[in-house]
């Protein structure tokens, strides 16, 4: 790889990761994390790995459709968005059914045992 393809990518993934901060705080305010554990730069191909809580939260797969919907019309150089939570329940991070286990989702205004307001909506 030449130092200006190297360069190159080292600025689409400092893009991507400023894009997933700015545009999702919630997912590290919430006890969550995304990383880009794949970029193909030259086929436009980014995959996100959400770990942390995200991993079981219900509202993961909304999450996971606003980053896939957000990104390309963000970054123009993503034409696709791969995201999961490696939980393996869905092909692509398209979670079907429920996640068993994990953390219950929570809503502005709702509280919970320990008086703590649960997530903002991912967007």
């Amino acid at each position: 790889m030449s130092t200006d393809t190297a360069d190159g990518e080292n600025e689409l993934r400092e893009r991507i990761t400023n894009f997933l901060r700015r545009n999702f705080p919630q997912i590290q305010m919430h006890g969550g994390s995304a990383a880009i554990s794949h970029l193909d730069r030259e086929s436009g191909e980014v995959t996100v790995q959400l770990g942390g809580a995200c991993s079981g939260c219900g509202i993961s797969p909304m999450t996971i459709q606003a980053i896939k919907s957000r990104m390309v019309k963000e970054i123009p150089e993503i034409e696709t968005v791969h995201a999961d939570t490696g939980m393996d329940s869905g092909a692509d991070g398209d979670l079907g059914g429920t996640s068993s286990g994990g953390t219950s989702p929570s809503f502005p205004g709702e509280t919970t045992d320990d008086g703590d307001e649960g997530p903002q909506a991912p967007f």
